[in-house]
């Protein structure tokens, strides 16, 4: 009979640990998740043209040969006030670097050419008056940003000269935005 009770008592120790194997088992853990944000600035209605960002255009307009002096605002490419939108807390600064064809032409320190060699010169200013002139390398500050976009106010002046002929008249600025 204890060879009998040894088989039965084998026979359910063994049910037993089967049966605790199978049972339901639940774990519970956890998973981690996380985001790095870095400061950002953009070009409020700027645009991208090869691999350039777009800050704007200074458009004088068309007038005659004879003119004697243009003025025109810097504008977003909506037709806009240029615009900064930055991270919140930012500084950002708006560096103008030099042109295509500065000093090429007497009556401002910046110049428009044609494709025939000719110049209109021009200067770049922070107010509409034209007396806070904007040289090669100057830093417009925009103050620490609310994350709203605040706006970039240059203004330009272009002066006519005796002997201009009729064309298209072009430059591009260099521009820097550090924040």
């Amino acid at each position: 009979m204890n060879t009998l009770a040894s088989r039965v008592g084998l026979s359910l120790l063994t049910f037993a640990l089967v049966s605790n194997a199978h049972a339901a088992t639940t774990l519970k853990g956890q998973i981690s998740a996380s985001i790095t944000l870095t400061g950002s600035c953009q070009v409020v209605g700027g645009g991208k043209d090869d691999d350039a960002l777009k800050f704007g255009k200074l458009d004088f307009g068309t007038t005659n040969t004879g003119f004697t002096d243009a003025s025109a605002e810097v504008l977003g490419q909506g037709g806009g006030a240029l615009s900064i939108r930055c991270s919140k807390g930012a500084n950002p600064t708006v560096k103008l670097g030099g042109g295509d064809h500065d000093g090429k032409s007497e009556g401002g320190s910046r110049a428009l050419a044609d494709n025939g060699g000719n110049f209109v010169p021009y200067d770049l200013y922070a107010d509409a008056g034209h007396t806070q002139v904007l040289k090669v390398g100057s830093d417009i500050p925009l103050g620490e940003s609310t994350g709203e976009p605040q706006d970039v106010k240059i203004y330009g002046r272009a002066v006519g000269k005796a002997g201009l002929p009729a064309g298209k008249y072009s430059d591009t600025i260099a521009v820097e935005l550090s924040f």
